[in-house]
């Protein structure tokens, strides 16, 4: 989910000059003609990423060590540029050490760099699904010569993108690791609090369809239901152990959006999940798969057993639930790698 972007971009440039990695270097990808499963046309579809590492090739000229990592929700590929996931990852001797990997980061359609409503279309800008978003970082892939990656792995919203790969590209991995994620239709309450905040910003006076000079006041009720489901009671609690601290925080969680964020950009980062279901076809994922999840993510409870029950569907499938601890942070703790980066060296030691 998203993070308090303004104080992760602040701090990347820092973090990756301190860090035992290369900075990230940016690009960006134009695909031709895409056509959204909606029956819309781009032109031109702008895919921004960053890559860390360098490519390798093997003696038939194709790269070997490529890594795609996928995002978040209204997040971006900067914000794994942070200790807790790069600096202790992406360093030497690290799971995924750069001298040995090329990471591919890319913002998803709709986020970040990428071409999204709030550059000019507003609500006029294609309807796009997760079936896009997979195809487009796909065709990212193809316009960087990777024709096979060693690893998929991707957080919430990427993590329901890794089970998509998984299925529709399966021969093109070596291992898959979705984090935060479940292979189901997004239901119950997970789709009511999504469903909450279009919503307030559909039916918001001041969105005027999309075309407002002003960002809505529902672009509040957007950041607090994030802030509200982003992490755990505890950690909550402790930041917020009064109801003027409660209020405040909620205030200053809201306040970064209005700077940062755009509420036509977050309807459609919302609305975007209404076509994700792999449940289906789950027998086709066939590289080694490793989701986890943890104990006190309220978007993905594991008391609905879900993940269990489905993971005995997939030929080399794992689930591992991180239990409650004072480390974890609900759904957030899908970036906090020190929590799960065992069961990813495991993964990787899986032979190809």
């Amino acid at each position: 989910m998203h993070t308090t972007l303004t104080v992760v971009l602040a701090l990347v440039s820092a973090a990756a000059a301190a860090a035992d990695y290369p900075a990230p270097v940016e690009a960006e990808a134009k695909l031709a003609n895409f056509k959204f499963h909606s029956g819309e046309t781009l032109p031109e579809l702008h895919l921004h990423y960053r890559t860390v590492g360098t490519a390798k090739k093997n003696a038939k000229g194709e790269i070997e060590n490529a890594v795609l990592i996928l995002h978040g929700t209204t997040g971006t590929g900067g914000q794994f540029i942070r200790p807790e996931f790069a600096g202790e990852l992406f360093g030497a001797g690290q799971p995924l050490d750069a001298a040995r990997y090329f990471i591919v980061l890319p913002d998803s359609i709709g986020h970040g760099k990428s071409s999204r409503p709030s550059e000019g279309m507003h609500a006029h800008f294609p309807h796009y699904g997760y079936l896009d978003m997979v195809e487009a970082e796909h065709r990212l892939t193809e316009t960087l010569g990777i024709k096979h990656l060693r690893l998929v792995m991707g957080t919430s919203m990427g993590g329901m993108h890794t089970w998509l790969w998984g299925e529709k590209y399966p021969d093109q991995m070596d291992a898959l690791f979705p984090l935060a994620s479940l292979p189901v239709q997004i239901a119950g309450r997970n789709r009511v609090w999504r469903r909450l905040v279009i919503d307030a910003i559909r039916n918001d006076p001041q969105w005027l369809g999309g075309d407002y000079q002003q960002q809505p006041q529902s672009l509040r009720t957007a950041a607090e239901m994030l802030w509200l489901m982003g992490s755990n009671p505890q950690l909550r609690q402790k930041v917020a152990p009064t109801r003027a601290l409660a209020d405040s925080a909620a205030e200053a969680y809201a306040a970064v959006y209005f700077k940062s964020d755009d509420a036509n950009d977050i309807l459609y980062a919302l609305e975007c999940s209404a076509d994700y279901d792999p449940n289906p076809e789950l027998e086709k994922i066939k590289a080694p798969l490793v989701a986890v999840n943890s104990a006190d993510d309220l978007i993905n409870p594991p008391e609905l057993g879900i993940l269990e029950r489905e993971i005995k569907r997939v030929a080399h499938g794992k689930a591992v639930i991180i239990p409650l601890s004072d480390k974890t942070r609900g759904h957030g703790s899908h970036t906090v790698a020190a929590l799960w980066k065992d069961e990813l060296v495991a993964l990787l030691q899986v032979p190809k």
